[in-house]
């Protein structure tokens, strides 16, 4: 187990700038009129931060980092036209609203301002980005289609002759890749549901009944960013991530970016792709200078218009005026090719809790943010408010105290463990006995605790062996575990048999012992609040992903 208190690391660049070896000049903003909420889909289916500090005295590594395309450069925000006090106002509102940030990164004219982690998580951590990874999704097929192997015309039946139903009905036989790519398949519901109960996803889609003609009606659909994944699978004859890899990512800098499958070994597609922040802001980078990166066209310039403008209109629900959401709303500004228009003329890929990747042309910016928030719209609300005055035309005079007070605030991102009591009498006495637990839906059959050295060993045993998790006592311990049944998330796929964790617990009372496991390459964390009385434990979970919702009570007696 590694202790959260890391050397400091760069966040707030002030005073250096430097260009990127080859920087293009920055393509000019498209300013075409381009202008249903995930909500289904989501129904259905301390301290010591890393990565937090200054780089001032380190100029020559600084230009080796832009010059070798692995890191965007850094600079001052002043330097770039944006006010330290504007980017200070924003973390202040973060701090006092009720979204919880894990990490944010703002670039403007190629260059990143400003950026931390809050801690436990960390710059070089993969970050889960749900729905977010449909962007991604639409820019394999956008490179498929440069490359001539697909076009969105083309019907999707035509890639799936083994997978058809018995009777192919016209709804199904006019369905296009195109109408994938907007969501406007003709589903009455979300397929994603009902596909992932299945070992053939691909043929449970084709399956399920298209009641609109597709292309006229815009449902959010995440199974149909699944099929656009399977699409290209079938002919490239490479999973997305392993098509991507050459063609995006090692351009990018990119490393080491996971994608979860599905029971055939194809990508989600419409989720599971998980990425660090940095990477989120790259990608938002290219899109903004029209799929170009050092010198090179790494996508066509005509997909990168294509995917971000306006093609379908969200609905605006059961009894609401679209025209009176549109000002606030931006949910309601206009679907692309799995990314979505916002207000200001921006477009963003996004996923659920709070992962986005906003491209604002018109400030030539980009803001990336990883987060688990119960009120998406509310966080860009806090862009629009605080972020977006700050920005301006021409550079800013240099204001020094501004920096200062924004380097503070940078350095001290964090999200405390819980704290009520680092100790207990009872600690000693429970220290390394055997809690045998009632059957139970988890399949555990057993708990124990090991306190020690101002930590907590908490191991169970299953059918598979024993499982463990270290916890700090009122401070995070990271490290892995393969604790069964974690990491909490809203969706299906295999994320591999071990989660990175950051863990601390705390004495609610001299009998509760209470838990935190944030699995901090998810937006995600756990709860577990463990009763003891005389010989028996009461073992209580709560998952930040079903909220208020409890689940089961494992009961145990020692012995």
């Amino acid at each position: 187990m590694l202790d959260s208190n890391h050397p400091p690391r760069f966040v707030l660049y002030l005073g250096y700038q430097f260009a990127p070896h080859k920087l293009l000049d920055r393509a000019k903003a498209l300013r075409v009129n381009m202008s249903y909420s995930r909500r289904t889909f989501l129904r259905q289916a301390g301290l010591g931060v890393a990565g937090l500090g200054l780089a001032l005295r380190l100029p020559e590594a600084l230009a080796a980092e832009g010059g070798s395309g692995r890191k965007l450069p850094r600079s001052a925000p002043e330097a770039q036209g944006v006010a330290s006090a504007g980017i200070l106002g924003f973390l202040e509102a973060i701090e006092k609203s009720a979204h919880e940030f894990h990490s944010f990164m703002l670039v403007r004219h190629g260059h990143v301002i400003a950026e931390g982690w809050w801690a436990p998580y960390r710059p070089e951590l993969r970050h889960m980005l749900y729905s977010l990874s449909k962007s991604f999704t639409s820019t394999a097929v956008g490179l498929a289609v440069g490359e001539g192997k697909l076009k969105v015309e083309d019907r999707v039946v035509s890639f799936f002759p083994d997978d058809l139903p018995g009777t192919v009905s016209d709804n199904l036989a006019a369905l296009r890749v195109k109408d994938l790519l907007t969501m406007s398949v003709g589903h009455a519901q979300d397929s994603t549901g009902s596909i992932t109960k299945s070992e053939n996803w691909v043929r449970t889609f084709l399956s399920l009944p298209i009641v609109y003609a597709p292309g006229t009606a815009f449902l959010y659909n995440s199974g149909a960013t699944y099929m656009l994944s399977a699409i290209v699978q079938k002919v490239t004859g490479r999973k997305v991530l392993d098509y991507l890899t050459p063609r995006l990512f090692q351009p990018l800098g990119l490393a080491g970016m996971t994608w979860e499958t599905c029971p055939r070994g194809i990508n989600t597609g419409g989720w599971g792709l998980s990425l660090p922040t940095e990477g989120l802001a790259k990608f938002g980078q290219l899109y903004l200078q029209q799929g170009a990166w050092n010198g090179r066209q790494i996508v066509p310039a005509s997909w990168v218009e294509e995917a971000t403008s306006f093609k379908i209109q969200q609905p605006a629900g059961a009894g609401a005026d679209l025209e009176a959401l549109k000002p606030t709303s931006d949910w309601h500004q206009g679907y692309c090719y799995q990314f979505w228009r916002c207000r200001h003329q921006a477009f963003r890929g996004d996923g659920a809790f709070g992962q986005f990747t906003v491209v604002l042309p018109d400030q030539d910016a980009v803001l990336a943010i990883t987060s688990e928030s119960p009120n998406m719209q509310g966080e860009l609300d806090l862009v629009w408010a605080h972020l977006l005055p700050a920005m301006r035309a021409g550079a800013l005079a240099a204001d020094r105290p501004g920096q200062a007070r924004l380097r503070e605030k940078l350095a001290a991102l964090a999200l405390p463990p819980p704290k009520a009591q680092a100790a207990s009498p009872l600690a000693a006495a429970i220290s390394g006995k055997s809690f045998k637990l009632e059957t139970n839906p988890m399949g555990v059959e057993s708990a124990t605790f090991d306190f020690r050295n101002r930590t907590c060993l908490y191991t169970v045993k299953d059918r598979t062996g024993e499982h463990r998790l270290e916890c700090g006592i009122e401070t995070w311990l990271e490290g892995e575990t393969t604790m069964p049944g974690m990491p909490p998330k809203l969706t299906s796929g295999n994320l591999g048999p071990r989660s990175r964790v950051a863990a601390s617990g705390t004495w609610k009372d001299e009998k509760t012992f209470e838990m935190t496991w944030r699995f901090t390459e998810t937006p995600h964390h756990e709860r577990v609040t463990c009763r003891f009385d005389g010989d028996k434990v009461a073992l209580e979970f709560m998952s930040s992903v079903t909220r208020r919702e409890k689940q089961p009570v494992l009961q145990g007696v020692c012995g």
